[in-house]
């Protein structure tokens, strides 16, 4: 079957996490010094870049990977990105690493503990990731989570390239990024995007008080917001969109990276801010229900 995707121009190149994710079942998490049983486990495909490009390809557009693999990745795993469409040239196996693998504990009441074991995606791993002229083959670069090192120096790669970059450093806005890497980045991307708490972070690190004020350093604020929706933030003015709910719940996991993949693909069909934010929280909703 031929794939439409393949000789078309190339949209959207995604910087970040391609893990294992171990997802453990408890009926309550435990106290210190005492332990529970696991009432089940599975594992699956994740990442903050697998799911953004997965879902952005789903949608139509011509996505690829840079990211780092250490030893154990299945096979099974790197068969999924490719029926899925995604230009993996820029995926490297580091085979003295172990494979960046995410620990996900879930109560019964749907809450979770999660626990990240970053592998070939340490700060300890090379300080550029493997790229090459095919970079310029795409329009964006979207730099999730991994180490800032390596995510700085793509940065840079890839706007000499001539490409578009968007800053999202998710969770490891938390623990992973100082102020000063984190304000290279910011000033040196077209987008940023993050959750409350995570824009908050980085406003908290830029000294700033309010979500506006980014605008002076980056001109466009993408901010996820759970079951209130999203809202862009740019210098045109505030756009918002309510969440629409899913019909059932399977996994909130990966979500917000739904959402992005969503977005993205009416970003690059040309389509005005709202709709962009309404088809990001509809990939959402179908992701939480279950559509992978």
């Amino acid at each position: 079957m031929d794939d439409p995707l393949r000789n078309r121009p190339r949209d959207l190149l995604v910087a970040g996490h391609v893990n294992v994710d171990e997802f453990l079942r408890v009926d309550t998490f435990p106290v210190e010094d005492r332990t529970v049983p696991v009432s089940a486990r599975r594992s699956e495909l994740g990442g903050t870049a697998t799911n953004l490009a997965l879902t952005a390809a789903r949608y139509g557009v011509a996505c690829g990977l840079v990211a780092r693999l250490g030893s154990g990745f299945p096979p099974a795993f790197l068969e999924k990105l490719r029926e899925g469409r995604v230009d993996l040239r820029g995926v490297e196996t580091l085979p003295r690493f172990t494979t960046p693998t995410c620990f996900i504990v879930e109560d019964r009441r749907k809450g979770q503990r999660t626990l990240i074991d970053q592998g070939a995606m340490s700060d300890d791993s090379p300080r550029r990731f493997r790229v090459g002229p095919w970079v310029s083959e795409y329009s964006w670069l979207h730099l999730t989570t991994g180490p800032p090192a390596a995510l700085l120096a793509l940065q840079r790669t890839a706007r000499a390239a001539g490409l578009h970059t968007a800053a999202d450093p998710g969770q490891e806005t938390h623990y992973r990024w100082d102020r000063s890497r984190l304000e290279r980045l910011v000033r040196g991307s077209e987008i940023l995007w993050g959750n409350r708490s995570e824009i908050d972070r980085v406003l908290s690190l830029l000294h700033l008080r309010e979500p506006e004020a980014l605008l002076e350093h980056v001109p466009l604020v993408l901010r996820t917001e759970g079951s209130d929706g999203a809202t862009a933030f740019s210098r045109a003015g505030t756009v918002h969109v309510r969440a629409s709910r899913p019909r059932t719940v399977r996994t909130i996991v990966g979500a917000g990276d739904a959402f992005r993949g969503g977005f993205y693909a009416a970003w690059f069909a040309g389509q005005r801010m709202k709709e962009c934010l309404t088809a990001g929280e509809r990939a959402a909703r179908r992701w939480m229900e279950g559509a992978r």
